[in-house]
């Protein structure tokens, strides 16, 4: 699909039961992103997704990844990114 997914970057499910939700990609591992958006899929449980299967934005928050590098990222940042 070209695009380079980014940890902190917004994403939209384009595929499967949580289609059109958005996320932000928490960890990038070869043809799969792992995502979270602090309620459904939480960050101590990411979801596990084909590039394929979703759609990216220009929409990047460094706080969150730079959160996520360190280890101090909590659901409540990526809830209110994502709601705002």
């Amino acid at each position: 699909c070209g695009m380079e997914y980014r940890i902190g970057q917004v994403v939209r499910s384009i595929a499967g039961r949580d289609n059109g939700k958005a996320f932000i990609v928490v960890k990038t591992e070869g043809e799969y992103v792992y995502i979270a958006d602090g309620k459904t899929h939480r960050l101590e449980y990411p979801k596990k997704k084909k590039l394929k299967h979703i759609q990216g934005s220009y929409n990047v928050s460094e706080e969150i990844a730079a959160c996520i590098d360190n280890g101090t990222a909590e659901n409540y940042m990526l809830r209110r990114f994502l709601n705002s």
